[in-house]
């Protein structure tokens, strides 16, 4: 159904082309986020994603061959969790489970600890997240909010 593709430093433009729909639809929550002067949005600084010694990984989510969405997970070490930095499926694929799939996904092939976190007024954001990692650990994870009001899950994957 869905696929997990590990992005290339050769496929960064793919990736900064599916971020500008992403930084698009999140501005919707974060007014300051402006356009550039050649109007596109401000691109991310994805250098840390190509080293391979690095604990950043990149994915392309791919539903045959069309991108439908893209991850950014940092993974755990040490006593460190995995965290989700950034998380995006494309709104034509949105309710039909390709973003829950490839979470869980991710959540397995990174096994340990987990942190996701969802900034205060994303409130369909919260929602997925909440639905995934309950099903995901049969409702085994925390929640809380941080002090910039986030809303924040932690889990154990291999649990």
């Amino acid at each position: 159904m869905i696929k997990l593709i590990k992005v290339t430093s050769e496929e960064e433009g793919i990736l900064h082309n599916l971020m500008q729909f992403y930084i698009y639809e999140f501005t919707q929550y974060q007014k300051v986020i402006t356009l550039e002067n050649d109007g596109r949005y401000k691109p991310y600084d994805l250098k840390k994603y190509w080293d391979p010694a690095s604990p950043y990984h990149a994915f392309f989510i791919k539903y045959k061959e069309e991108y439908v969405g893209f991850a950014l997970i940092e993974e755990g070490r040490d006593e460190l969790p995995s965290y989700v930095e950034e998380f995006f499926v494309v709104r034509k694929y949105h309710g039909k489970g390709f973003g829950r799939l490839a979470a869980q996904r991710l959540f397995s092939m990174f096994e340990g600890k987990w942190k996701v976190v969802q900034i205060q007024n994303n409130y369909p954001a919260q929602a997925f997240w909440r639905k995934t990692i309950q099903e995901f650990t049969r409702d085994s994870y925390k929640e809380s909010y941080d002090d910039h009001r986030r809303s924040v899950q932690e889990f154990d994957s291999r649990i």
